[in-house]
């Protein structure tokens, strides 16, 4: 039966990502927010393609700039910008944990150092710079700490997830099985809505950006205003009054869950 159910969730997200690649070449978003769409649904299937539909593909034309300035929407676009980035080292992590014989901790320790690494220097820093003024060092200060913070809830989620399916499919350590493949995408689904809460606390405190609204130079007037209100959204980061919690108790919130949830999935592989 779980060969059905994993033959059935592939087929779909397969389908699912060949329908978001090719409809959000029309929607008016940045670049590195399609292709975090893109890896999304590469990791969560129909569920990356329905968040899609419902949170940034624009419903009729022009109406982009309003349908994603929504408070959940503006969130989920910076979490889905987390577990694209974050995705990819994680997944990284996992099969040279797999190539060396790495678990346990010690591969807890290597996704977490490789998923950061590149959701924090290449999928934030690099690919946002232009909202810093076009300094990767500068971008690279911003995004510290949001990425820091998300990233704890990610791993929080998905960690315990990934051993409790790895507990009952003992092929699925293994990355040359689709069992692998299934029980990451499991754990990056419930690390997706682990670390949701936390990015709405930092969208509203204007620690992270959401959604934008990008269009061709000759796209109509009416778009203009719009495409103009979001890049300011993105540089108004860290501006405004100073966030409650504060930043020093989120922080020490998100390692306190971080460590939870390996906790958690340590007594799983234990057992």
């Amino acid at each position: 039966m779980l060969d059905g159910v994993m033959l059935l969730w592939f087929v779909l997200a397969a389908a699912a990502l060949l329908f978001v690649a090719v409809d959000i070449r029309t929607t008016p978003e940045s670049t590195v927010l399609k292709w975090g769409f893109v890896l999304l649904t590469a990791y969560t299937g129909v569920v990356g393609a329905f968040l899609y539909v419902l949170g940034c593909r624009e419903p009729l034309p022009g109406l982009h700039e309003r349908y994603v300035a929504a408070r959940w929407r503006q969130t989920l676009g910076s979490t889905m910008h987390c577990v694209a980035g974050d995705g990819v080292g994680i997944l990284a992590g996992a099969v040279l944990s797999s190539v060396f014989g790495l678990a346990g901790l010690v591969e807890v320790v290597v996704e977490y150092i490789l998923g950061f690494a590149f959701g924090w220097t290449i999928f934030q820093a690099l690919f946002m710079r232009d909202m810093a003024g076009g300094s990767y060092l500068r971008a690279l200060r911003s995004t510290f700490i949001s990425e820091l913070l998300s990233m704890n809830l990610l791993m929080a989620g998905m960690v315990p997830t990934v051993m409790a399916l790895r507990a009952h499919i003992p092929s699925a350590a293994d990355p040359t099985t689709p069992s692998f493949w299934f029980v990451m995408s499991m754990g990056l689904l419930v690390g997706f809505i682990f670390a949701y809460p936390m990015n709405w606390w930092l969208v509203a405190h204007h620690l992270k950006h959401g959604m934008m609204t990008v269009r061709p130079a000759g796209a109509v007037a009416g778009a203009h205003a719009g495409m103009d209100a979001a890049p300011h959204v993105a540089m108004s980061m860290g501006s405004g009054d100073p966030p409650w919690p504060p930043i020093p108790v989120m922080t020490l919130l998100s390692f306190l869950a971080l460590a939870a949830g390996v906790a958690i999935a340590l007594l799983l592989r234990a057992t």
